[in-house]
């Protein structure tokens, strides 16, 4: 069955096809797990940064306000 087809079956565009062929491609099962579990943990790592990055923040502007 030609790509064009399946596309078109699966409601994806070109570019987002080649787009995920140019980053998954040659990739195995695992790999493609293995990315998706790093790029799950990298969100939570960059919202636990902004959560402590407010939180130092609001204390500083205690600190200010208090001297």
């Amino acid at each position: 069955m030609p790509v064009a087809d399946l596309l078109r079956k699966d409601g994806v565009s070109k570019a987002t096809f080649f787009k995920w062929r140019g980053k998954y491609g040659g990739a195995s099962v695992a790999d493609v797990k293995r990315l998706r579990e790093l790029e799950a943990e990298n969100a939570k790592l960059k919202r636990m940064y902004a959560d402590l990055a407010i939180e130092n923040a609001a204390i500083k502007d205690v600190l200010n306000r208090k001297l």
